[in-house]
């Protein structure tokens, strides 16, 4: 069986743009859900995306409806594909990269394998996986969702909600939170370039931050 809806609406380009500035850690310090799985990792460095989720449900080794969503994507969407628990058949390697660079993509993101790892490369385009694998899916036309809720990285996934992902990981928060989570990121990130000038000229990090001062009101509480 096969459920195909429509691409869901894209995310402004000012919000992305303003989105791909924030690091996914930094959100991380104030935000405590949304974080996929760390063994779903970036298999290319040096990237970070940000982008309108696009969703995908795979059964098995049957990858049909990936390639039907490759006539789908727009510039800017981000692939996330629940592979329904199958570890072992690749669901993206060279072709399926090339052909959604081709289309725009900003970034393919699997619960499960992907596999053409030097193509991968040759081309470019970042994704992430919990893995490697010989072993690839087939177009069986058998079953396969486009366009419906999934679950990626022990995260659920709404169509076109955003993503956001570096080396160290992938997030997925709704379009509305993007604002204020990413001023805030950015906020902290410029704050942590003046510490880092602090330090450099030769102040502490727990005297910057304030580790020492309250560790030495809990001292003083302590022995009073």
């Amino acid at each position: 069986m096969f459920v195909v809806n429509e691409p869901p609406q894209p995310i402004a380009p000012d919000l992305v743009a303003l989105l791909r500035q924030a690091e996914p850690a930094t959100i991380g310090h104030f935000r405590h859900v949304g974080f996929m799985d760390p063994a779903v990792r970036s298999l290319l460095t040096g990237h970070r995306i940000a982008g309108t989720a696009v969703t995908v449900r795979c059964f098995g080794p049957d990858t049909a409806i990936v390639h039907y969503a490759l006539g789908r994507l727009r510039p800017g969407d981000v692939l996330v594909i629940d592979r329904a628990g199958d570890m072992r058949h690749a669901a993206c390697g060279g072709g399926v990269a090339f052909a959604a660079r081709a289309a725009g993509c900003a970034g393919i993101v699997i619960d499960g394998m992907a596999t053409d790892i030097d193509e991968l490369r040759e081309y470019g385009l970042p994704v992430w996986a919990r893995g490697l694998a010989a072993v690839t899916g087939k177009r069986l036309f058998l079953h396969g969702e486009f366009g419906t809720p999934i679950s990626c990285g022990g995260v659920a996934v709404a169509p076109g909600d955003a993503i956001l992902a570096d080396e160290n990981g992938v997030l997925v928060m709704p379009p509305a939170d993007i604002r204020e989570a990413a001023e805030r990121a950015i906020g902290m990130q410029q704050a942590e370039k003046l510490s880092l000038a602090r330090i450099a000229k030769g102040e502490r990090l727990p005297d910057i931050n304030g580790t020492n001062a309250r560790i030495a009101e809990i001292l003083g509480k302590q022995t009073g």
